[in-house]
């Protein structure tokens, strides 16, 4: 019997999944080690040894956060001296950037850090045009100075980025070549490698950040394959990207930029993957953890993926703070965020409103009934409101203390009028609110309809708070999938291996333009495919999807298209994603192309997939049913039978008010809505 391991490494627990040919899953939560984040996986390898033979363990794929984190300053990741080696006249870009503003009426507003300070921002002479031709020969004299600078100040880690590289790298290739002759300990990351794209800024840094990440992240990723094999596990080791898909580590070590997204992507996947199995093609998904809830679109079975973001930047009502963060050029899943989880604190502002959040108890102290806070928390609301189970979680091996949730809700419910019950629901309802604008934002703010989808919950508190979602947003239908908890672990076992490469053509979309974009297409196709061969993908593994960037004449920003059809066919694709996503088409207008972009796919089997026991046919739920609580729902307390999860067989179904308890997570079922289990133990819980 062979086994597939996936590992999410959190900022507080670290999930693992194991599945073996038949679908039978293994799964443990144990502590993540921030200082050491390649110990939490391999705590987590250890437990599962006990278990199973590592011989028989054929996959394991890993999401981790370590690339964000040493981004945002954790202690023990700490980035090196970066050197920016570029175009003489070009050393500021990095500063300059685009002037966007992440707080535009804040005089004191402040830009991110440089990753590489302007006195090791280093030029040489030359000058490519943009036409690729050779404007001005490199002056061998300013590489040979640059060189000798970088090495007498110690510098670990360099970029190279010269203007227009991405269309003609000679220059910059001979840059990087004398470099690593001269310096081979230094690490050195070429932007022409990463990024064959227009627009210097957001390729220059890229290549920073991509350099800032090197030694942190191939560190870690070396001590982690260290760890695997000492363990006596053999098989490939893969890491998931930022868009979606993993990669072999020797593919990541030197693009550790591709792992910034990491940790929020793989849940995305996982929903796709439960979508595509029940029916469900068009899934808005919904991760609420300790800290932030995330919400993404899935359309057509696919994730939406989006080609640029800012690392380690912050965000403004669930919407990403431009010019708050380090711009990087590559996939990744598009995700709206919003500082909301279970530990965000309530409090009372000047004026005395109750507000929630953005400040979050975390995990140490956390929220008071887990027994060292007490200040009021999202978490504490529920167990006030009865929602949560007031003694014990985890499957009763985390203990609760009620009555210090009460007391903390009660600090703030003093000077509201004491009605500890109210104040504690008005908790929910402002997370509430908060959380539905991150829906909203990947649905309605990109023109679609979330009548349309279904809500997909998942992380330790989206059961908890997915049907208020949903009737907020008019939805249907809410499906809980069978490890909410254990999810993005999930994923990983359901991700294709994946790589992009693209290359800007800038020219008006005719059929001149395609004939060029066609070669450039079956370039790339050749240079995916030979990536995902180099990381064990069969050949006939592979598939490959072609798309496009398309604009107005004059625009200044892209939307993706296929690469479908004559040019006709290709603009009236992009008038009407156009129209989708801004409300207008200028059909009238001439269209020019951007971006020829290829991503390799390759299978890496079905997602775990164990049938619950019972025959399907719909029945009462009631030998699974443990208890009853009263819980509020409605403006008032009820009596809500609790379930367990565990004792549900295919078919069981109840309807609400209702608690659902298991081991990772708990899910609230309000009247008006009702659940049925599915054969492969989702729940699907629709309002009639």
């Amino acid at each position: 019997m062979t086994w597939r391991v996936g590992v999410d490494v959190g900022g507080t627990f670290t999930d693992l999944v194991a599945t073996d040919a038949s679908g039978a899953i293994v799964r443990f939560k144990v502590a993540t080690t921030p200082k050491a984040p390649e110990e939490g996986l391999l705590d987590a390898l250890r437990t599962l040894l006990r278990e199973v033979d590592a011989a028989a363990i054929v996959q394991l794929s890993h999401a981790s956060t370590i690339a964000t984190n040493a981004l945002l300053g954790q202690v023990h990741l700490d980035l090196p001296r970066v050197a920016f080696v570029t175009t003489e006249g070009f050393r500021d870009v990095l500063e300059i950037g685009r002037q966007s503003r992440s707080s535009v009426y804040d005089l004191h507003v402040k830009r991110p850090t440089p990753l590489a300070v302007r006195e090791d921002r280093l030029t040489v002479r030359e000058r490519i045009d943009y036409d690729g031709s050779v404007h001005l020969a490199l002056d061998a004299q300013t590489v040979t100075d640059a060189v000798a600078t970088i090495r007498e100040r110690g510098i670990g880690s360099v970029a190279v980025g010269l203007l227009n590289s991405y269309i003609n790298d000679t220059h910059e290739r001979a840059v990087v070549d004398a470099l690593r002759a001269a310096l081979p300990d230094v690490a050195v990351t070429a932007s022409s490698a990463l990024v064959r794209e227009e627009r210097e800024y957001e390729r220059f840094s890229t290549a920073v950040v991509n350099a800032a990440l090197l030694p942190v992240v191939r560190g870690y990723l070396e001590r982690l394959a260290a760890g695997v094999r000492a363990l006596g596990i053999s098989a490939p080791v893969f890491v998931m990207q930022s868009n979606g898909g993993t990669a072999a580590l020797a593919f990541v070590a030197e693009r550790p930029a591709t792992l910034v997204e990491s940790g929020p992507a793989s849940g995305v996947i996982a929903a796709a993957a439960v979508g595509a199995a029940i029916g469900i093609a068009n899934v808005l998904s919904f991760d609420m953890g300790g800290t932030t809830a995330k919400a993404g679109t899935i359309i057509g079975g696919e994730p939406e993926i989006a080609y640029e973001f800012e690392a380690a930047g912050s965000t403004h009502s669930g919407r990403a703070a431009k010019g708050s963060g380090y711009p990087v050029r590559f996939p990744f899943v598009d995700l709206a965020e919003v500082s909301a989880g279970g530990g965000t604190i309530a409090r009372l502002d000047t004026v005395g409103v109750l507000r929630v959040g953005p400040l979050s108890a975390g995990a140490d102290p956390g929220p008071a009934c887990y027994g060292k806070g007490t200040q009021p928390t999202v978490t504490d609301a529920n167990v006030v409101l009865g929602r949560l189970n007031p003694v014990a979680l985890v499957g009763g091996t985390f203990p609760i203390d009620a009555s210090r949730s009460h007391a903390a809700v009660a600090s703030v419910a003093a000077p509201l009028g004491g009605d500890v019950e109210r104040t504690a629901a008005g908790i929910v309802a402002l997370v509430d609110a908060e959380m539905a604008k991150v829906l909203r934002i990947v649905s309605v703010e990109r023109g679609l309809d979330p009548r349309d989808f279904v809500l997909m919950a998942f992380g330790g508190g989206g059961p908890m708070h997915a049907c208020a979602l949903a009737d907020d947003l008019g939805m249907r239908r809410v499906v809980i999938p069978r490890y909410p908890g254990l999810f993005s672990a999930l994923g990983l076992l359901a991700a294709d291996v994946r790589a992009t490469f693209s290359r800007s053509l800038v020219a008006p979309l005719d059929a001149t333009t395609l004939g060029t974009a066609r070669a450039a297409a079956a370039a790339l196709d050749g240079e995916a495919r030979v990536a995902l061969r180099a990381q064990g993908v069969a050949e006939d593994k592979i598939r490959t999807v072609v798309e496009l960037d398309v604009r107005y004449t004059g625009q200044s920003f892209d939307l993706t298209v296929p690469f479908d059809g004559d040019e006709a066919a290709i603009a009236e694709a992009f008038h009407q994603r156009h129209e989708r996503r801004y409300g207008y088409a200028s059909r009238d207008e001439r269209v020019e192309l951007a971006t020829v972009r290829v991503t390799a796919i390759g299978s890496a089997g079905a997602a775990p997939h164990t049938a619950i026991g019972g025959n399907g046919t719909r029945r009462d739920a009631s030998a699974a049913r443990i208890g009853t609580r009263r819980a509020w729902d409605a403006g008032t307390f009820v009596d809500a039978a609790i379930y367990d999860r565990e004792k549900l067989t295919a078919g069981s179904a109840f309807a609400g008010p209702a608690i659902v308890e298991q081991y990772d997570t708990t899910s609230w079922i309000p009247a008006g809505w009702n659940a049925t289990a599915d054969p492969a133990g989702n729940l699907i819980v629709d309002r009639p």
